[in-house]
């Protein structure tokens, strides 16, 4: 793994300590019961385990019956939220619904925009809009298939697409119930995979290139990205048991692109979070095309912190100290009025 460059130093936000920390309570909600609950689980005891090395007073809350009772009653009631839930219900903008009702402030994206960015198709089509490109795709239901027939719309899809492709549940995110499709054969299995996690298929082109990742902060009202980075595994495929796992996948830290390259992918998840209207913090997944540009995938409202994530990698590589970055954070959103959120 390779450090960032020079101009990440610059960059750098000049961070909290354990002396200048508030005695603030912090409640990190994880878990919950969507697919994602174990990496959820994981990122949220990490996240408070950096927090509780800068000095806050911080505590994990699953999701679940008690967690309401807990957040608004005034003898637990915290000063701040970080919702680090992953999947449905943490990501679609469910659980800040729940947090604006409470009126209680809260890390992150706000409830409208989670649910934009969570709906892969949609925000491909406000990317598109401001000026970044994504791969061609079509986004079809499950029931289609059943009232037209699975072989026709099947051979339509290769037809219009062509090969390979990618077949994705519009909504969700750790790759589950994504495949890659190289023969048409395998299109309809793809398919059943994907139906497992959701009821709508997004089905996309493949395209040739570089994965790459880009994290973006806010913090002080000042927009920055960590060092973008690229994603290699063995087949190409950055699935589920690659993201959770510590195989053979490689991280490149910053990603092995020119200058050039490396100051689009970065402005482009600039250019993503803030047509999104994301706050705070998100990652920005992109394939860097055979001519060097780069195709949004999607945007990430509650980007995994487990060992193996991306954000916590690039902050790594940058320089940072986790548990420092994630204290400025806090400290960042503690000092504004969220009240109206």
């Amino acid at each position: 793994m390779t450090h960032s460059d020079q101009a990440d130093k610059k960059n750098e936000i000049a961070p909290e300590t354990a002396a200048d920390s508030p005695s603030a309570s912090i409640v990190v909600i994880c878990g919950g019961l969507s697919h994602e609950r174990d990496v959820s689980l994981s990122s949220g005891h990490r996240v408070q385990g950096f927090l509780k090395e800068a000095g806050w007073k911080v505590e994990t809350h699953d999701m679940d019956a008690s967690l309401l009772d807990f957040l608004t009653n005034p003898s637990t009631r915290p000063d701040l939220v970080w919702p680090l839930l992953h999947g449905a219900n943490g990501e679609d903008g469910s659980i800040r619904d729940i947090l604006e009702m409470s009126n209680l402030p809260y890390i992150g994206s706000r409830a409208k925009a989670s649910r934009t960015a969570w709906n892969k198709p949609v925000a491909k089509n406000i990317v598109r809009k401001a000026g970044i490109q994504t791969p061609h795709s079509v986004t079809l239901p499950e029931s289609i298939f059943r009232e037209l027939g699975a072989h026709q719309v099947v051979t339509l899809l290769v037809n219009s697409l062509g090969l390979p492709l990618f077949v994705k549940p519009s909504s969700g995110g750790s790759a589950l119930g994504c495949s890659m499709v190289e023969d048409m054969d395998q299109l309809p299995q793809a398919l059943i995979n994907c139906f497992a996690y959701g009821h709508v298929a997004l089905i996309e082109q493949a395209v040739t290139g570089i994965e790459v990742s880009v994290s973006v902060l806010e913090i002080d009202g000042q927009l920055q990205t960590l060092p973008p980075l690229e994603i290699w595994t063995p087949d190409g495929i950055y699935n589920y048991e690659a993201r959770v796992s510590s195989g053979p996948t490689k991280f490149y830290i910053p990603a092995r692109l020119s200058t050039d390259q490396l100051k689009a992918v970065r402005q482009a998840a600039l250019t993503a979070h803030t047509a999104l209207g994301l706050r705070d913090i998100s990652r920005t997944d992109f394939i860097i095309d055979s001519n060097g540009v780069p195709q949004f995938l999607e945007s990430n409202v509650a980007p995994g912190m487990t060992a193996t994530s991306q954000l916590p990698q690039s902050a790594i590589a940058a320089g940072y100290s986790l548990s420092e970055l994630y204290s400025s954070l806090v400290q960042s959103v503690l000092s504004q009025d969220r009240t109206n959120h």
